[in-house]
């Protein structure tokens, strides 16, 4: 009951929305003709009888007067039966009382006469769909058989990841070229339009999804084009100290001087500050070295600055340098710096023999390197805490001073670290974007 009652409210309202249409307008003859009424209803019912969905539609006319009855597939199609009529010559108004059928098998027919018109369509296009797809296919296989050659690509490419990036480039060229030759055989190159809208909606959606991911490969671009390091380069980035084993498409990969891995991505690597270490074949070491304040410190800056000077592994150009850094609690701290060559001598072996050697040096003419901690002695029952100076226990007679040798200062725990970032550069499975003839920066 109640659902015939909504039912019934539903075609009232639909006849009324038809009838409260648009009429025809203009001025409404005096004279009034049988011959005219029955001229328009055979119009009517003709236009009607050549269009789908107006079987059920009757018409009759009385005085230029068009009344519509029967029944549609839906509001819509009753609807436009207004602005057909209304054009029709002679109608004065229109009484539109077509309401929407509620008979299952009248609305299914139009969709399935729709469904198997283009089905009929799809039949009738086969070939045509087959020669575009054979089209297609040849054009997206012949950037594929391209791209795979390695001649240009690893040629004008300086790594593989850029020579990656042409072989990704030309099979997206290929396959949209395809796409158009496709499209055009089948008359439907409207639709790369809408196919290639929808494709950049999509990827500047995607872009901000990941945006770091692709600063990120960006990054590895421009990394492996201008390298600003080499493998086993000793680098510093971020704080992070270690020599490179590799650069890939997504990070650079250090190894600590501790033997552990330091991963850091591309996009930092590309936006920090970089100290390379191993660029300059030439490197300074530097340490202080505290004096007896009632020393006479000339002649101990040049007898520190000669003994660096004297030794076999210190280069003469640049000269060692010594200078009087500082006044310290119970000694005065001179700076004494020299220079090595990194490839043959190790830095911190050079530095120790250095100020082994100085402070051998500065004995033995009879001054005294003070040690300027304090020890914390607590005494008697009352436990009173007194301070004083820690004083060097010189033995009764000096022992030799061994000099320095090219062979104690050679490189040691770096040779170890060498081949270790060679064991893990000669991994095959592990890519690497550094090449030695690339642009350096």
């Amino acid at each position: 009951m109640i659902r015939a009652l909504i039912l019934t409210l539903c075609l009232m309202g639909s006849a009324a929305f038809a009838q409260t249409a648009d009429q025809p307008q203009g001025t409404i003859t005096v004279a009034d003709s049988a011959s005219q009424d029955a001229a328009i209803a055979v119009r009517i019912r003709d236009i009607l009888g050549e269009l789908d969905r107006y079987d059920g539609v009757t018409v009759a006319v009385s005085s230029g007067i068009v009344t519509l009855r029967g029944t549609t597939v839906d509001t819509a199609t009753a609807t436009r039966l207004n602005d057909l009529v209304a054009r029709v010559e002679g109608v004065v108004a229109i009484e539109n009382e077509v309401t929407e059928t509620t008979d299952v098998a009248a609305r299914l027919n139009p969709a399935v006469n729709r469904f198997r018109t283009r089905i009929e369509q799809v039949v009738a296009l086969l070939p045509l769909i087959g020669v575009a797809i054979v089209a297609f296919g040849m054009v997206l296989l012949a950037g594929i058989l391209i791209a795979r050659m390695k001649y240009p690509w690893d040629r004008i490419a300086p790594n593989a990841f850029i020579a990656n990036i042409y072989r990704q480039v030309v099979r997206m060229v290929f396959f949209i070229s395809g796409l158009i030759i496709a499209l055009d055989i089948l008359g439907a190159t409207a639709l790369l339009g809408t196919i290639m809208g929808a494709a950049g909606i999509v990827g500047l959606a995607i872009g901000f999804a990941v945006r770091d991911t692709v600063e990120n490969f960006i990054a590895s671009i421009m990394l492996s084009i201008r390298q600003p390091f080499r493998p086993n380069d000793t680098v510093e980035i971020e704080g992070d100290i270690g020599k490179v084993i590799r650069l890939t498409s997504r990070a650079t990969i250090l190894l600590s001087f501790d033997g552990n891995h330091i991963r850091i991505p591309n996009a930092t690597v590309f936006k920090s500050r970089i100290v390379n270490f191993s660029t300059n074949v030439e490197r300074r070491f530097a340490f202080e070295i505290g004096i007896a304040s009632d020393a006479d410190l000339a002649s101990i800056r040049d007898l520190a600055k000669q003994t660096v000077a004297d030794l076999p592994f210190v280069l003469r150009i640049p000269e060692p340098i010594v200078w009087i850094e500082r006044i310290g609690d119970g000694a005065i701290f001179m700076t004494v710096t020299g220079w090595i060559d990194q490839h043959e001598t190790s830095l911190v072996r050079a530095k120790g023999e250095a100020l082994r050697l100085v402070k051998s040096a500065v004995e033995a003419a009879g001054v005294e390197v003070p040690d300027t901690t304090y020890r914390i002695q607590l005494m008697g029952s009352s436990q009173a805490v007194a301070t004083e100076a820690k004083q060097p226990i010189a033995p009764e007679k000096p022992a030799p001073i061994k000099p320095a040798t090219v062979d104690d200062v050679q490189e040691f725990s770096d040779t170890a670290l060498d081949r270790l970032v060679d064991a893990e550069r000669n991994d095959p499975q592990a890519p690497d974007l550094l090449t030695e003839d690339a642009p350096k920066e």
